[in-house]
């Protein structure tokens, strides 16, 4: 049956979201019983107070996760029993589907329709990925002499943190949570403040599947209360961040002072989206442009915010890319299955956004569409899907991550000239190009700094493909079996036969 939108009015009227921290198996209130406020970015009304952590409540979780891990109820735990534990898991998420649906819309202004056509799934194909890796992991025996055995073991690391943003809640943690506890670690997962509901329920059903105590702790807070402390913490052992390059950075440096703990980190992009003059689906390659910046609002760390076309063709794929927009993008309400696009994400974001259009303008990019908050929708945080031609790659809508609903069209002249202007940034996380020529492409995907790369597509991929980036966007891998390489550390095992 499909739900209309008074059925998700419904569920959302009815459900009732753990607020409290989940730490050594049960539900716990903060140490100071501190609560900060959830806010539904589409009507601006409170969803929840929820509990306010800070460096008491990490000490607890990970002394938790510490005790556990030591305790070898799950690290060493039978890989067959972990894998189902780990299936379970992933089932109890589908059949509380519609509960993490309506979590991380109202939690985030994500329309309902990708949380069901996006979100969820790609949540699930990644843990049940990770799931059925764990029997699959080996070690290696190497060549060596003929009087000695020499073999490489591959372990968990520890006690791991993870650091996950507002934009999927659900999602960005299953690529986070699931090779870690597929590898045995305990975690600590620290949900972003704007979108901390969905994390709580992953906790719950984790020991509901199965679970020990302490392995799967959450403790929801600010960055500087919560996250700051654990990227400190002498006693974790490893941080997987998804999230901002500013904090970022400070990952890497609190690693430094405290006891080098390993720090993988994914940060944005600028992504570019090529279009090459032998493009043979113009249509197809800006209703894809249309898709790759407008989608999840923008709100996207591979978002293709700066779409390089070819001179001769520009002015036709401007034009389609318009058509496309007005046809396919429905501001609305996010619990409407037919809105494709939300609010941002709070009024700072929106008044972020709302700054770069100001920028745009100001250093004389050509405002051809959108740009405003929408009048019926002003209680919100919205802004309407902006579009910016006539861009040169210098200005700072070209420049900086905006993290919402703006494109901009800059005109290039040949492959050396797009290869160019597409590198010419701090990011390299994705990048795609939309051309009819075998060598191009081939070309394209050795010559672009970026960790991705899509011919004739955008956003395509599974939980097989790698995610990350180049140069500033970050230093790891999410999804696919490299992942699992960040989440534990090998010991060489040298066994002298003549002793």
């Amino acid at each position: 049956m499909t739900l209309t939108v008074q059925d998700w009015k419904k569920k959302a009227a009815a459900i009732k979201p753990e607020t409290r921290m989940y730490i050594d198996g049960k539900f716990v209130d903060s140490v100071t019983g501190r609560k900060f406020e959830s806010i539904n970015p589409a009507t601006g009304e409170v969803v929840a107070a929820v509990a306010q952590g800070n460096a008491e409540d990490v000490d607890r979780a990970v002394a938790s996760g510490r005790k556990a891990f030591k305790s070898g109820v799950w690290s060493r735990m039978e890989p067959r029993a972990r894998m189902d534990v780990m299936s379970r898991f992933a089932d109890l998420i589908e059949e509380h589907a519609e509960d993490f649906a309506v979590l991380d819309t109202l939690d985030m202004g994500k329309p309902i329709s990708d949380m069901i056509n996006v979100d969820i799934p790609g949540s699930l194909s990644t843990i049940r990925f990770f799931a059925e890796s764990i029997d699959k992991m080996e070690g290696v025996v190497t060549a060596t002499n003929s009087d000695a055995l020499h073999y490489i073991l591959r372990q968990p690391i520890g006690v791991c943190g993870l650091v996950v943003p507002w934009n999927y809640p659900l999602m960005m943690a299953a690529w986070k949570i699931a090779p870690a506890l597929s590898c045995g670690n305990s975690i600590i997962l620290k949900p972003a403040e704007q979108s901390p509901l969905s994390a709580l329920l992953l906790a719950k059903l984790f020991s509901e599947a199965g679970g020990p105590d302490g392995v799967f702790n959450v403790v929801t807070g600010f960055g500087e209360e919560t996250g700051k402390p654990m990227a400190l913490h002498m006693d974790v052992d490893k941080i997987g961040f998804t999230g901002s390059g500013e904090v970022g950075k400070l990952m890497l440096i609190y690693a430094g002072q405290s006891n080098m703990k390993r720090v993988t980190t994914e940060c944005g992009g600028k992504s570019p989206q090529i279009v090459m003059a032998d493009c043979e689906d113009l249509e197809t390659a800006a209703a894809t442009g249309v898709a790759g910046i407008y989608g999840n609002q923008g709100e996207v760390c591979s978002a293709g915010s700066r779409i390089l076309v070819d001179r001769k063709l520009y002015g036709d794929y401007v034009d389609l890319f318009t058509a496309a927009a007005k046809k396919s993008v429905a501001l609305g309400d996010p619990l409407n299955p037919d809105t494709t696009m939300g609010p941002l994400v709070t009024t700072e974001q929106q008044s972020r956004v709302l700054g770069y259009i100001d920028a745009g303008k100001s250093e004389g990019a050509k405002l051809a569409f959108g740009g405003v908050v929408p009048a019926e929708y002003n209680a919100g945080c919205y802004v309407e899907p902006t579009l910016f031609t006539d861009v040169s790659n210098k200005m700072k809508i070209a420049q900086e991550e905006i993290f919402g609903p703006v494109a901009s069209i800059i005109p290039v002249d040949g492959y050396d000239n797009a290869i160019e202007v597409a590198n010419d940034t701090i990011y390299g996380l994705a990048a795609s190009i939309w051309t009819a020529d075998l060598k191009k492409a081939h070309r394209f995907a050795r010559d672009i700094e970026a960790g991705i790369v899509w011919v004739n597509a955008y956003e395509a991929g599974d939980a097989t493909t790698p995610w990350g980036g180049f140069k500033q966007s970050g230093n790891g891998r999410d999804k696919c079996l490299e992942a699992l390489t960040q989440y534990t550390q090998t010991k060489s095992v040298w066994i002298d036969l003549n002793g």
